[in-house]
C-alpha cells in the first residue's frame, strides 16, 4: 500500500507567519514551488500560501507585499496528512477539501507537501480523472 511518505515531494520548507510576502515570494522563487506552508511560534502548520494569495489578495488589492505577511493570508483551518497515510486517504482530504496541495506531517514536523505534480506521476488515469473532477468542480 502506496503512503503519502512515498509520493511526497520531500524537503518542504516553513516561512513563518510573521514573514512578509515579498521575502515568501523570493523563497518560492529559490525554492521553485508555488506554495509555502506557513507555520506559528511554534512551528506548527497554521496555512499555507500559494503565488497566486499572492497576487490576487495583496498586489491586485494594491497592498504592498512588503507590508502584508504570510500570516495574513494564512486562513481557515490548515490541512495537513501524516505520513504514513495511504493514498486514498490523501485523496479523501484533498477532495473533500478541495485542496491542491497537502502538507504531510511525522512526528509534529514538516517532512514534504504532495501536490497535483506529484499525485500525477502516482495515480492511475482514473483517479487522477476523479481528483480532477471533485477538486475543481
Amino acid at each position: 500500500m502506496t503512503t503519502a511518505a512515498e509520493i511526497m515531494h520531500s524537503g518542504a520548507q516553513w516561512i513563518p507567519a510573521t514573514e512578509t510576502l515579498d521575502q515568501a515570494a523570493q523563497l518560492m522563487a529559490r525554492l521553485n514551488v508555488g506554495a509555502l506552508p506557513v507555520s506559528d511560534a511554534n512551528e506548527r502548520l497554521c496555512g499555507i500560501v500559494t503565488d497566486r494569495d499572492i497576487v490576487v489578495q495583496c498586489v491586485a488589492k494594491g497592498r504592498d507585499p512588503s507590508k502584508v505577511t504570510c500570516g495574513d493570508l494564512a486562513q481557515g483551518t490548515p490541512r495537513w496528512i501524516a505520513a504514513d497515510a495511504t493514498v486514498e486517504q490523501v485523496l479523501d482530504q484533498m477532495e473533500t477539501h478541495q485542496i491542491r496541495r497537502l502538507p504531510v506531517i511525522e512526528n509534529k514536523k514538516l517532512v514534504g507537501i504532495i501536490s497535483e505534480a506529484d499525485l500525477s506521476k502516482h495515480l492511475t488515469d482514473r483517479q487522477i480523472h476523479d481528483f480532477v473532477e471533485k477538486v475543481y468542480a
